[in-house]
């Protein structure tokens, strides 16, 4: 009997009514939570093009983290089911990537995959009806995945028919602890592993999609959830709070991107505008704060190094080569036989209460990459698409399409590059004739080291929210475009600011990367743009122009030599012309 919300097409009580195909063989996707969703969609293409197929999804409400999970379902575009009609509505095949809910109750083949590294973590399980082993201590909780408490029904049969493994530790590890569902085991790799081991040609366009200048680090910031986790604050000292602001302190804005990748139930369990809320200041100095579905593995092969915990994302980095620095490390959750517990346990440390850059620095210089987690990751790197399609299809019972199979290439990430809109402080030291240096820090604390004899001074976007500093700043500057008409012309808006501010000395419009348009207070209206190999923001050039001419240099003598602006190690040629 239909219930309210039960939809009629292309599954229902009279669907062979409407349904314009309706011999199709129904393959239910079972979506717990927007984690879990993103392993579903990794292998969506494995059916596309096949009109024998009819994908239907559906979410069994067990998660503690459902927020996200209807707006991810509608973007699928494939028809939602709701839970107690999925049940209900025999179907060939069943994917979960999580064991929530009464998934023995779905009416068709059962296989699970894993939606993280393999199965690592120790989990309770709230929504089933199996006791906890030794209670709810995380040390003592069953192994999400690996365990009779996740694996077995009231019966002590295997709830899934065929549970995706992509490593034989992963199976020596199921057969100790579970043996009874050993025979439901299928190798067939990690697809997630897979498309970013297919991305990592593309790494370049994945740093130009972050604005990560040549010569610049992209330092991400990864969190897992859970209050023993980076970002939580239930795992003793909570150093998040003192972190994020010395993140944007100790590391100069144009020698270091920074970026952060939460993991989907920190965003979807606080909410999203809290997540922008308790980072506002970060992003506003500069940190990218990373899409948690589409997103972070392009941060993560676009990364140069990584500030992590024990979740799946950090160990992905590491397998990645790049050089990780655990900021939160719990082994009690995690299960002790498992690769990640001897990579958490054996990884470099962040000391909070040391300067961050110099250990950044270090880490980076003495880096070694490991083989051990890319080992363990996957068996059979570059083959989940045909074994989880030749599973899949086995247990539909029909042959699989022609061609081979194909995940779908990670998508290139819209432009975004930092913007910054705290007041700056800004170092410059005159290295030569025509050269030079200049370091910029988003704050809000003093620069850390190496200042001495470096002049200062304050720079401002127009669009700061510490409208207080405006009044005080020496330069004034925003991002647009030349033909904008609300600011009619760089060479208008920079006369107004002057006329608006009148302790800034220099107002520069940024027209574009590479390019701006300044106004001096002596009223010189000059463009600077990037020269050959240069690649900077270019309110850097102004400010490298603006302490040229408080060293009571001409702006004369740079047309037609130019100016060079280094950045950290990187010199950036800049050509100066009357605009």
């Amino acid at each position: 009997m239909a219930g309210a919300g039960w939809i009629r097409v292309p599954v229902g009580d009279d669907a062979a009514r409407w349904a314009t195909r309706g011999k199709t063989r129904k393959v239910l996707l079972v979506v717990h939570n927007v984690t879990s969703a993103t392993r579903l969609l990794d292998v969506l293409p494995l059916f596309h093009d096949d009109l024998r197929v009819q994908l239907l999804v559906t979410c069994p409400g067990s998660s503690a983290f459902r927020a996200g999970i209807a707006e991810l379902l509608a973007d699928t575009g494939v028809p939602v089911v709701p839970w107690e009609q999925a049940v209900e509505t025999p179907v060939a095949l069943a994917v979960s990537a999580s064991f929530g809910g009464q998934l023995r109750e779905v009416s068709g083949i059962l296989t699970a995959l894993s939606h993280g590294v393999g199965y690592t973590k120790r989990l309770p399980t709230p929504d089933t009806r199996h006791p906890t082993v030794g209670g709810q201590r995380a040390g003592s909780d069953p192994v999400f995945g690996l365990s009779p408490e996740w694996l077995l029904d009231e019966a002590g049969e295997p709830v899934v028919d065929a549970l995706v493994l992509s490593h034989p530790e992963q199976y020596e590890r199921l057969r100790t602890a579970c043996p009874e569902a050993a025979p439901t085991a299928v190798l067939a790799g990690d697809p997630c592993w897979d498309r970013m081991l297919a991305a990592r040609p593309y790494r370049e366009r994945y740093r130009r999609a972050l604005g990560v200048a040549r010569g610049q680090r992209l330092l991400v910031l990864n969190s897992t959830w859970n209050p023993e986790s980076l970002f939580g604050d239930g795992g003793g000292d909570d150093v998040l709070p003192s972190l994020l602001p010395r993140l944007t302190s100790e590391f100069p804005a144009d020698e270091y991107r920074l970026a952060a990748v939460l993991h989907p139930n920190i965003w979807h369990g606080h909410g999203p505008g809290q997540i922008r809320a308790w980072l506002d200041r970060a992003r506003r100095a500069g940190l990218a704060l990373i899409d948690p579905l589409h997103g972070w593995r392009q941060a993560l092969v676009a990364a140069d190094a990584v500030i992590g915990d024990h979740g799946s994302v950090t160990y992905y980095a590491a397998a990645l080569g790049t050089p990780v620095l655990l900021g939160a490390t719990p082994l009690a959750g995690l299960a002790p036989d498992a690769p990640v517990h001897a990579f958490v346990r054996t990884a470099p440390r962040l000391t909070p209460a040391l300067p961050l850059r110099p250990q950044i620095e270090t880490l980076l210089d003495g880096h070694r990459p490991s083989p051990e987690p890319a080992e363990f990751i996957s068996s059979a790197p570059g083959e989940s698409a045909t074994r989880l399609r030749r599973l899949f299809y086995d247990l539909i019972g029909i042959p699989e399409p022609d061609g081979p199979a194909r995940l779908e290439p990670l998508r290139l990430p819209p432009y975004e590059p930092a913007t910054p809109t705290v007041p700056l402080m800004v170092l410059t030291r005159l290295l030569g004739s025509g050269e030079i240096a200049v370091t910029r820090y988003p704050g809000p604390h003093p620069a850390p080291y190496g200042t001495t004899g470096e002049a200062s001074h304050l720079a401002v976007h127009e669009d700061t929210r510490e409208v207080d500093q405006l009044a005080l700043a020496d330069v004034v500057f925003r991002y647009g475009a030349a033909d904008d008409p609300r600011f009619v012309s760089p060479a208008h808006w920079t006369g107004e600011v002057l006329d608006r501010h009148r302790h800034c000395a220099l107002a520069a419009y940024v027209t574009g990367p590479g390019a701006c348009v300044v106004r001096s207070r002596s009223g010189a209206l000059l463009r600077l743009e990037s020269g050959p190999g240069a690649d900077a923001d270019a309110a850097v050039y102004a400010s490298a122009l603006h302490a040229w001419l408080g060293a009571g240099k001409s702006p004369e003598e740079l047309v037609g030599s130019g100016l060079t602006v280094r950045t950290g190690e990187r010199a950036h040629p800049v050509t100066v012309t009357p605009e």
